[in-house]
Parts: structure tokens; C-alpha cells; sequence
């Protein structure tokens, strides 16, 4: 028995007619009618009444029909599958962000996700820290993150996707809303409130090393773990921060932002995955993730 038989088979029965299945299956009846008596001779029943006029299903070719379609069905099941996940169509993955990505990349990246690759199951993961995120994709927590380079680690595939400039966080009533934009020097002063070192934060660093860069040595009021937790205390006005501008998705009453010019460059966001990782699905999901922040 093979599947070429259960095929020829599913032909007669439905057609009730050798000829007329024959020119379905695009080939000569005198085989088509030995492979269905080896059929029934493998199987040692009677699956077919033939007659000169027509053909008809014995009570165990009724039977044996619809195990025939179900199993043919499977097949053709697993076929699709398999061309889907060779093509990155299906499969699972978890998207690991850093906190303002949380916020302004992850929304639009999910729907994106929804639309275009319906057949893969995603999970995400928020307000991660770089270290966290390095160890979660070392021990397949995670499958791909968005974070800060730069991260020294060879087993790493990582590529900047985009830079986002610096903006301030001020609480609505404080005297430098007063001005459009404002610069490091303009922040002396100022009671700060950071992303935690001892978090192993590496926003905190970035932070320290543009401010000391601009002459300001800040008095840290708080340190914070999370993003939404750092807007929220400068919303409470206990303090100034400095971050990535994509903070500014998170709206909250007494909260405003101000751009910061003159502190270099901005901060890179980027995506990285495991190095050694072939899987189809990961990739598409990868380039996606670069498409959507090149916008």
C-alpha cells in the first residue's frame, strides 16, 4: 500500500467509474485498475462492486474511503506545513525590548507582525535591561531583542537599526519648560532621577557620560528599573531625566519633554539574535524589525 494507491483509490470511489477517473489522474485505465485490485489484495478485502455500467463502494470501501481522505488530507497538511516553515511563515518567537522601545516600537511592531506573518506565534517581553537581555538570548529565553549597543559579546549577531536623540523629561511646572529646546549645561543643577546602576543599567551609564561630558555633575534623587517608573517620578515632579526620545510615547498628566541639543549624536537601538541561528522565521522576523525603524 502507498499513498499513489490511496490517491487512485479516492479517484474510482468518488467517480464511480474507471474511465471518468482515469482521465482525472491523467494516466491510462488498465493500470489505474491494477493498482486498485493490488489495493484490495494487500488489504485482503473487497473495496469496489464492479459492473459494465458503473462502480460501487462496498460497505468496506465506505469505510475505507474516509480514512483514505483523512489520511490524504494529513499528508497535504504536513506538506503545506513544512513549505510555511521552510519559507519563515510559521513558528514561535519572543521579542525581548528595552524600555523606550517598550513604549514606541513595540505597538506598531506587533500589529505589523499580526498583518504579515499571521502564522507565527509571538510573546514580548518589556522593560528588559541590556545585561538581562544578553543572558536570555544566551539561554533561549528570548529569541531576538531590541537593545543599546554596544554589547561585547561574539555570539551575538547585532545590527543598529536606528539612532534616537536625546530628549529631557521635566515635570510640567518646571522654570526650563519655559524654553523649546535646551542644552546639557542648562540641566546644572537639576535633581536627576536614572535608570539604576545597580540594575547594571546601561542607560545609566550613557546618561553619566553625557552629562559629565557637559560639565554638569547631577545629584541623583532616585534610580529607577523601569522607563514607565522613571516618567512617572518626573511626572510627580521628584526630579529631572535624560533619555532616548522615543520616552516621549509615554504621555502622562504633568509631564512634559524638551528636546536636547548639543549632546552628541543620540543613543542606538538595535536588533540582535544568537549568531548561529538559521531558523527562517527569525530572520524574516529580523529584517522586518529593520524595515519598520528605517521608516
Amino acid at each position: 500500500m502507498n499513498l499513489r494507491q490511496l490517491r487512485y483509490f479516492v479517484a474510482v470511489a468518488e467517480e464511480r467509474h474507471f474511465g471518468r477517473a482515469a482521465q482525472r489522474l491523467h494516466m491510462a485505465q488498465p493500470p489505474l485498475s491494477h493498482q486498485i485490485r493490488q489495493l484490495e489484495s494487500d488489504l485482503g478485502v473487497e473495496l469496489l462492486h464492479r459492473t459494465t455500467r458503473r462502480v460501487d463502494l462496498t460497505d468496506a470501501g465506505r469505510a475505507y474511503l474516509e480514512r483514505a481522505r483523512a489520511i490524504l488530507s494529513s499528508v497535504d497538511d504536513a506538506a503545506q506545513h513544512a513549505r510555511r516553515v521552510a519559507a519563515g511563515a510559521t513558528g514561535h518567537l519572543t521579542i525581548g525590548c528595552v524600555g523606550t522601545a517598550t513604549y514606541s516600537l513595540l505597538p506598531p511592531l506587533a500589529r505589523r507582525l499580526a498583518e504579515e506573518l499571521p502564522g507565527i506565534d509571538f510573546a514580548f517581553r518589556g522593560e528588559m535591561l541590556v545585561p538581562d537581555q544578553v543572558e536570555a538570548l544566551r539561554s533561549g529565553a528570548i529569541d531576538i531583542a531590541l537593545l543599546r549597543p554596544p554589547v561585547a559579546d561574539q555570539s551575538l549577531r547585532i545590527r543598529v537599526v536606528r539612532r534616537e536623540p536625546w530628549v529631557v523629561a521635566l515635570p510640567a511646572d518646571h522654570p526650563l519648560t519655559r524654553r523649546e529646546r535646551l542644552r546639557v549645561s542648562d540641566l546644572a543643577g537639576a535633581a536627576f532621577i536614572v535608570h539604576s546602576a545597580d540594575r547594571r543599567s546601561a542607560m545609566y551609564d550613557r546618561v553619566a557620560a553625557l552629562l559629565r561630558e557637559g560639565g554638569v555633575a547631577p545629584t541623583i534623587r532616585h534610580e529607577v528599573g523601569e522607563t514607565s517608573t522613571l516618567a512617572t517620578l518626573v511626572a510627580a515632579g521628584l526630579g529631572i531625566a535624560v533619555a532616548p526620545e522615543p520616552i516621549t510615547a509615554l504621555r502622562l498628566d504633568g509631564l512634559s519633554y524638551r528636546p536636547l541639543d548639543g549632546a552628541g549624536t543620540g543613543v542606538d537601538l538595535a536588533v540582535a539574535h544568537l549568531a548561529d541561528r538559521e531558523d527562517r522565521h527569525l530572520a524574516r522576523v529580523a529584517d522586518l524589525i529593520v524595515d519598520l525603524t528605517a521608516v
